[in-house]
């Protein structure tokens, strides 16, 4: 499974945000919790439902969603 792959939206979930492998925990829980200096391992711990691809998918997630902006803002 490719990491951007364990992310889905389904509108009647979470307001139609971004999810992890269909869970209620969103890409924007985990990255407010790394930009706030929480370690990845912490984050595990705290969701033992999450992996480390999954933290690596958010990250994917992002890094590609901030790519998509720059292109059209270009």
């Amino acid at each position: 499974m490719n990491n951007i792959q364990r992310i889905s939206i389904e509108p009647g979930k979470r307001g139609g945000r971004p999810c992890i492998r269909g869970m209620r925990i969103t890409v924007y829980d985990v990255l407010s919790l790394l930009a706030t200096g929480v370690s990845e391992q912490h984050i595990l711990v705290d969701y033992p439902e999450l992996d480390h691809e999954d933290i690596l998918a958010c990250l994917s997630y992002a890094a590609e969603r901030e790519h998509r902006s720059t292109q059209i803002a270009v």
